[in-house]
């Protein structure tokens, strides 16, 4: 059961990946950005530095034991409460995955560290890897991904450049965009140039159609983005779920149907108690930060819970 678990969290449906088992291998919230629309919350240590933040050898316990239950899924994903790459033995744990199991391994990263060789050879074991970028231009990459002060745009966009040259696997490129932010003509003209230069497998666009972290960050309608998506070209996909709009029948990982009912009333009954944080709903029920803002996101479009801001943090109470 996912609750009794702590690097493992689903298998949860995912557009892109099928039934994804995701693993955690980085501590809240450690990360390299800042993004203003990530969920998980914001980033308490924004770091360059690569160390072992977590050991992997309790995280190939939990996946062996979870493999011996009978697992069913189509990726095994790395991915977590920060940025994963910043775990030196990432690659490590990628091997040790590929020992015990013939499930696919995919890599959610966003991409900053590629510079780096020895990012470039961990992330080469696997066998899809989804790097992000958002902006292609300094002032939006500063705009959107709030980076280490070190971080340059052109760098990263050389770095995705190198891996591609290196890596036989799929890349699939997430480029994420918020109303207003980088939805100008130009700033999609200079992702476009940055997509030619870096010949991903997949392009997919996204944006906010869930809760951020963030207030003020406005999604792009379903038309706008699929006019973006022409403006790229290389047959750019839209990916945002936009499930509202659809029936059960037209959208097979709708949310509705998938959600354990158990955990579903141990967070509503946690916010019953007293509002909480991103943070406290995970510790709370025992499950990860990334599993805990899609039951929050569920509950949040349920009506049967509520935001607010206190300190630049979002807090959840049952209505």
């Amino acid at each position: 059961m996912a609750q009794n678990y702590k690097y493992l969290y689903g298998p949860v449906p995912s557009r892109r990946l099928g039934l994804s088992l995701g693993v955690d291998i980085m501590p809240s919230k450690v990360c390299t950005l800042d993004c203003v629309y990530c969920q998980i919350g914001k980033t308490t240590n924004k770091t360059l530095r690569r160390k072992e933040y977590l050991p992997v050898e309790p995280v190939l316990e939990e996946l062996k034991e979870r493999l011996d239950e009978g697992l069913t899924a189509d990726y095994i994903t790395l991915s977590g409460s920060g940025e994963p790459t910043l775990n030196e033995r990432f690659g490590e744990l990628i091997d040790e995955i590929k020992a015990v199991t013939s499930i696919p391994v995919a890599v959610l990263t966003n991409g900053t560290l590629l510079m780096e060789p020895q990012v470039r050879q961990a992330c080469a074991k696997a066998d899809v890897v989804i790097p992000s970028l958002d902006a292609a231009d300094q002032q939006t990459f500063l705009a959107i991904n709030r980076p280490h002060d070190e971080l340059n745009i052109e760098d990263i966009i050389d770095g995705l450049v190198l891996f591609r040259q290196e890596y036989a696997g799929q890349i699939w490129l997430e480029v994420f965009f918020i109303e207003g932010v980088n939805t100008g003509t130009d700033q999609i003209e200079n992702i476009r140039k940055a997509v030619q230069k870096i010949r991903p497998d997949k392009i997919q666009l996204n944006t906010a159609v869930r809760p951020t972290v963030e207030t003020g960050v406005e999604k792009v309608s379903s038309r706008k983005l699929e006019k973006i998506a022409q403006m790229i070209g290389f047959d750019a996909e839209v990916i945002a779920d936009f499930s509202d709009d659809l029936t059960c029948a037209e959208n097979p990982f709708d949310r509705r149907n998938v959600f354990d009912p158990h955990i579903m009333q141990t967070v509503l009954s946690i916010l019953k108690r007293r509002p909480c944080s991103l943070e406290d709903v995970s510790t709370a029920a025992s499950i990860s930060p990334n599993l805990a803002i899609k039951y929050i996101a569920e509950l949040l479009d349920q009506g049967q819970i509520q935001t607010e801001q206190k300190a630049n943090k979002t807090f959840y109470s049952a209505q």
